[in-house]
């Protein structure tokens, strides 16, 4: 299991920082008016420059990647049922999140700030959680039905 988790966090670093790039762009595309916005300006100032920010924001996605990689080994304890997998990833991956959330400023830095990125975020989850849940589903159903075939 050791093995494992080192494993994923190791690949989970590179994925969380490609993804976080990726989300940049794609903000860029959208809210930043034909320029690229690698952050937030708020992280920018508290850096004091640009290029600290991309990097503090890079690590930050590389341990967001660690975080959601290893702990997808959750999924599978497999005498855990899905109720107690649920809920320890989603605990795991909100202690990992929220906090960065923070300090890349990704949430504005209010109350009201954190409950409206923890409730989207929660919400991200919940889609997530329920179109797998239906894919698995879906392939257990197609192996049933093989299984009947060769019987």
């Amino acid at each position: 299991m050791k093995k494992k988790i080192i494993l994923r966090a190791a690949l989970g670093f590179p994925i969380g920082i490609a993804i976080g790039h990726l989300i940049t762009i794609f903000i860029s595309l959208v809210w930043a008016s034909g320029y690229y916005a690698p952050c937030v300006p708020e992280l920018i100032d508290v850096m004091g420059s640009e290029i600290y920010a991309v990097i503090l924001q890079a690590l930050l996605c590389g341990l967001l990647g660690i975080g959601f990689a290893a702990s997808s080994l959750i999924w599978e304890i497999e005498h855990w049922g899905i109720v107690k997998q649920t809920g320890i990833y989603f605990l795991i991956i909100s202690v990992i999140m929220l906090p960065i959330a923070y300090l890349t400023y990704w949430m504005e830095h209010s109350l009201m700030g954190f409950f409206s990125y923890y409730a989207v975020f929660a919400l991200i989850f919940l889609v997530i959680w329920i179109i797998e849940f239906i894919i698995g589903r879906y392939n257990v159903r197609k192996m049933n039905a093989k299984l009947k075939e060769r019987r």
